[in-house]
C-alpha cells in the first residue's frame, strides 16, 4: 500500500466515528413512533426521548461526554496515523536518539486533568439532584418480590399488586412483555417521592425515559424521587438478576393529567383488586390541585 492510499484509508477511517455520532445524535429512533408510548423499538439507537429534569440532566452529560470520547479519538487516531507515516523505518533509516520531551508529557498530562476535572462537576452535580428528592406533593411505594411488583399510596390508601400480561391478554396499544394488568399512575408536573424495598431477594426498580433505577433491598427502603414533564405510557423493568423470570416483571408508568389520576384514585380505591389501608386526611375531595411542570 503506496502513501496515497494509506492517507485515503486514514481519511475514511476518521470519518467513521463521526459518521457513527451524528446517527447516535437522533433520540428520536430510539422509541416508539407513538409519542404517547415511549418504548425501545428493534435498531433503536441513543436513549429514549427524556421524560423528566432528570432525564434531561443524564442525556445532556451522556452526549457532552460522548462528543469528548469522538474527538479524543480522532485526535489519537490522528496522531498515531502521522507518526506511522512520518516516523516510519522507510523514512527514516537512523532512528531518532531522543527518549523524552518535557513540554509534550506535561501537556499530556495536564489535558486529561482538565477533561476529568471538567466532567466531574456536572457529574457530582447530577448525583446530588437525583438523590435530594424536593418537596413531593406524592408518595409512592414499591416493593419487588419474585416476581413482579407491589404499589402503594400510603397518602391515599392505595395498595395493589401489578404483573405482566400474558400473550392472551394483550389488546389495543398493549406493548408484548412489557404492558402489565395494574400499571403506575402518576400525574403530570407532580414531584414523586419514590421508596423502594423488596419482599425475597435484591430487585432493581428502573424507569428509563424518567432516569430512576434503585436497588430494592430486603430489610431496607432506598428512595429516589421523579418529576414527569409530560404525559403518556412509559416503561421500565427490573434490572437485577433476581432469578428465573427476570426478564418478566416489567413496570408500566401511565403519568396522566391530575383530574384524570384524581378521577384513577376515586375509581379504584374501593376496588377489590385494590386494598384501602389508610384514608387521606382529606377523604372523598380533590386529592391533588393542578401544578406548573415549569421547573
Amino acid at each position: 500500500m503506496n502513501r496515497s492510499h494509506f492517507s485515503r484509508l486514514l481519511t475514511a477511517l476518521a470519518a467513521a466515528p463521526l459518521l457513527g455520532l451524528a446517527a447516535l445524535a437522533t433520540p428520536a429512533l430510539a422509541a416508539s413512533s407513538d409519542a404517547n408510548v415511549v418504548v425501545p423499538h428493534d435498531w433503536g439507537l441513543w436513549t429514549l426521548p427524556p421524560a423528566s429534569p432528570i432525564m434531561e440532566r443524564i442525556v445532556n452529560l451522556h452526549s457532552a461526554v460522548t462528543i469528548i470520547i469522538v474527538v479524543i479519538t480522532l485526535v489519537v487516531f490522528v496522531l498515531m496515523g502521522y507518526i506511522m507515516v512520518k516516523f516510519s523505518a522507510k523514512a527514516n533509516p537512523k532512528p531518532s536518539v531522543r527518549t523524552h520531551n518535557t513540554l509534550l508529557e506535561v501537556v499530556w498530562t495536564i489535558i486529561p486533568v482538565i477533561i476529568l476535572v471538567g466532567i466531574a462537576f456536572p457529574s457530582f452535580s447530577l448525583l446530588y439532584a437525583e438523590d435530594h428528592a424536593p418537596d413531593a406533593k406524592l408518595t409512592l411505594k414499591v416493593t419487588g418480590h419474585q416476581w413482579y411488583w407491589s404499589y402503594a399510596y400510603p397518602d391515599y390508601g392505595v395498595n395493589y399488586d401489578s404483573n405482566i400480561k400474558q400473550d392472551a391478554d394483550i389488546k389495543g396499544d398493549d406493548v408484548r412483555l412489557m404492558s402489565v394488568d395494574n400499571p403506575i399512575y402518576l400525574p403530570v408536573g407532580f414531584d414523586v417521592r419514590i421508596q423502594v424495598t423488596s419482599e425475597d431477594v435484591i430487585h432493581s426498580f428502573s424507569i428509563t425515559a424518567a432516569g430512576v433505577k434503585v436497588d430494592a433491598v430486603p430489610g431496607r427502603l432506598n428512595e429516589t424521587w421523579t418529576h414527569f414533564n409530560r404525559e403518556g405510557t412509559y416503561f421500565g423493568q427490573c434490572s437485577q438478576l433476581c432469578g428465573i423470570n427476570h426478564g418478566f416483571m416489567p413496570i408500566e408508568v401511565r403519568v396522566v393529567s391530575v383530574d384524570a389520576f384524581n378521577k384513577w384514585l376515586a375509581d379504584h380505591k374501593a376496588s377489590k383488586q385494590f386494598t384501602a389501608q389508610a384514608e387521606p386526611a382529606a377523604a372523598g375531595t380533590t386529592v391533588l390541585a393542578a401544578a406548573s411542570i415549569q421547573r
